[in-house]
């Protein structure tokens, strides 16, 4: 009985073992699952000095100029210079001792939004003058442009869309990260009208995340840019801006010494 059933088993130890590695052959060119977050790292392919006076608070290139947003009551600017070289063309500083925080360039304005004040500032694109301002209820932290809107961080979990002309607030989302809230949302930049990064405030993380649902789609770990006797006298990671046309990005701090030209790398 024993003998006439060994071949039987042997076959079907054979079926199974064939069927696996079907199973693993076709596992292993599946497509991602859609709601994995990426984990990525930063590459740095070049660096620049950066004023340590700075206390960044939002950086964009826009026409082959770096502008840069400070913050600090009473110490707050809006500076632009050559992307290239970072020789500074013009500053203006923020007016009535306001809290300089996020910036964004959309068409010929420059939007600057202030901290605790409540103040958004529409400037010239060109001379940096102020145009208008308006006001918003809540914090300012982050700030940037789509197409059609202009994307809003307070600090919260919520991104607030508002008008890119009068900066109405048109809608919110709220962040997550594998389904829970993300907040200490900071300085944020709009890749086109479907990613927008975002600074982790007190973290040397970035996050990318998806406008429309809210989701977290990768976090970028940005450790490591400093050394450690450079780390010691600078505030937060802080600043991040596409060079257009490429896929890398510039990414500096408050006080930090260098900005650096870095890749999101696996």
């Amino acid at each position: 009985m024993t003998g006439r059933r060994l071949p039987q088993i042997a076959a079907a130890v054979a079926a199974l073992m064939l069927a696996g590695c079907a199973n693993a052959a076709t596992n292993s060119g599946a497509e991602p699952d859609a709601d994995s977050v990426e984990r990525l790292r930063v590459e740095v392919v070049g660096e620049r000095p950066h004023d340590r006076t700075a206390f960044t608070q939002g950086l964009e290139i826009a026409d082959g100029e770096l502008l840069e947003g400070t913050g600090l009551a009473g110490r707050s600017e809006l500076r632009a210079g050559s992307q290239e070289t970072g020789v500074e063309r013009l500053r203006v500083p923020v007016p009535e001792q306001m809290f300089g925080e996020g910036i964004t360039v959309t068409g010929d304005t420059v939007w600057q939004i202030t901290w605790r004040d409540g103040v958004a500032i529409a400037r010239d694109r060109h001379t940096l003058a102020e145009r208008s301002r308006t006001t918003y209820e809540g914090e300012g932290w982050g700030l940037c442009a789509q197409s059609d809107r202009l994307v809003m961080s307070d600090g919260s979990d919520t991104l607030t869309f508002r008008d890119p002309v009068t900066f109405e607030p048109r809608g919110t989302v709220a962040v997550t990260l594998d389904g829970q809230p993300q907040d200490q949302l900071n300085e944020l930049e709009c890749v086109g009208d479907t990613a927008v990064y975002a600074n982790v405030w007190q973290t040397q993380q970035i996050v990318r995340i998806d406008p429309d649902s809210g989701r977290i789609t990768a976090v970028i770990d940005a450790s490591g840019l400093l050394t450690d006797e450079e780390s010691r006298s600078v505030d937060v990671l802080n600043g991040i801006a596409e060079v257009p046309g490429t896929d890398r990005f510039l990414i500096t701090g408050k006080y930090y010494p260098r900005m650096f030209e870095v890749r999101f790398v696996p």
